[in-house]
């Protein structure tokens, strides 16, 4: 019996492939065993990134609040310190954002924590 190389499938998955190099440069988009690599490539470095993100952010919103504090005659640290002693919780994605938005409530925020 004569092989049978199932092209359907192969097409499918080189296409597959292909439609996820879309955008790439050069020979990286259209050929397929240099398209496979760069697209491998390219998934490793966007699971990787997720998490590379959320750090970011997180300093982001450290050092907004560090200067916002600052503005109230506080230091970061002794701002957060401050909050724990007195049981006061809100995550630093929110405080940021009060600190951005709405410096008055911050500053409660900061006479509070901070006696």
């Amino acid at each position: 019996m004569p092989r049978s190389s199932n092209l359907v499938a192969s097409r499918s998955r080189r296409r597959k492939i292909l439609k996820r190099a879309k955008g790439f440069w050069g020979s990286r988009k259209n050929v397929y065993t240099v398209a496979k690599n760069a697209v491998q490539k390219a998934m490793l470095y966007q699971y990787r990134d997720r998490k590379v993100r959320k750090r970011m952010f997180r300093r982001l919103w450290i050092s907004r609040i560090n200067a916002a504090a600052r503005l109230n005659g506080t230091t970061y640290s002794l701002l957060i310190n401050g909050m724990k002693n007195n049981n006061i919780e809100i995550n630093r994605k929110m405080l940021a954002e009060i600190a951005v938005s709405d410096p008055e409530t911050f500053s409660a925020i900061v006479k509070q924590a901070v006696k």
